[in-house]
């Protein structure tokens, strides 16, 4: 075998094993991610624990079995002398016992997974609502009782790459297709209600930190919620296969303090649409397009 495809081998069970670790990912997907990230909600860090437990459990029941068949394999082989016990039928207590333990194991995982399923629907005392409406292609954003609401399309350098035929470099470019000219701005520690709808064909918003994916159907107003706890730049797609230009729908959240969050809404209101003065310092990578 070739010293470079050593390496590669060497690198991929080295991927492999990441899940196992538990390594700390960041907010949004990045490359070669295997692991579930925690996300920067509330919701997002059920599912994370959730789905750890889940995981750990199958590594548990893996290692048990694995190691049965292990023992088996080497000590009653037939260089050794062992010879098959052609009347053996089955063993009760061994069926019980397979029986019982799946059952407890589910119960165990299905607790704490309903009561937080049952939370994710919660939008009651929620401090802000934002309706979020897709439409080819692009989102629109009202943010309800405060007077603001806009569109959010994909950037225009973003556009201008795609058409030109070009490849994007990432180093001038590092968020090609995934920037918009409009981000979704929101406070921090602000149980924040999404209503979801869309105008024309079915869509579906999602951002991987926020925990959560909801679709976007005509005519129907699904809900949501989310309590981002770090300021930052959090980026999604749109979800939902919705026609020619379904690759060309990012989402990109803001999320900043409260104070910067009502500085940003009154010059909303007062006509200045430009999103640019933001103070926000913390950004984490883009999820892998495609």
């Amino acid at each position: 075998m070739k010293a470079g495809c050593l390496k590669q081998w060497i690198a991929g069970l080295a991927a492999l094993a990441m899940p196992v670790a538990a390594l700390a990912q960041s907010a949004d997907p990045h490359r070669w991610q295997l692991n579930m990230g925690r996300g920067v909600t509330h919701l997002s860090n059920n599912a994370y624990e959730a789905h750890m437990l889940a995981l750990w459990i199958c590594v548990a029941i893996g290692v048990a079995v694995f190691a049965g068949m292990g023992v088996a394999i080497f000590r009653f082989r037939k260089s050794r002398g062992a010879v098959p016990d052609t009347g053996f039928v089955h063993n009760t207590r061994l069926e019980i016992l397979w029986t019982v333990v799946p059952v407890v194991l589910l119960v165990i995982m299905a607790v704490p997974a309903t009561s937080k399923l049952v939370a994710m629907y919660d939008t009651r005392d929620s401090g802000l609502t934002v309706k979020v409406t897709g439409y080819q292609w692009m989102w629109g954003y009202e943010y309800l009782g405060q007077d603001v609401q806009f569109v959010s399309r994909m950037d225009r350098r973003s556009d201008e790459i795609r058409q030109s035929g070009t490849r994007p470099d990432p180093a001038t470019d590092p968020h090609y297709l995934l920037e918009v000219d409009n981000p979704l701005v929101v406070p921090v520690d602000t149980k924040i209600r999404f209503v979801i709808t869309a105008d024309d064909v079915i869509h579906s918003w999602w951002v991987p930190a926020l925990g959560w994916k909801q679709d976007a159907v005509p005519g129907i107003v699904n809900e949501a919620w989310a309590d981002i706890s770090t300021p930052g730049i959090y980026r999604g797609q749109c979800a939902e296969l919705c026609g020619k230009d379904h690759g060309f729908m990012p989402i990109v959240v803001h999320a900043v303090s409260r104070d910067e969050f009502d500085r940003w809404l009154a010059r909303r209101r007062a006509g200045n649409n430009d999103p640019s003065p933001l103070a926000v310092t913390t950004a984490v990578p883009a999820p892998p397009a495609g």
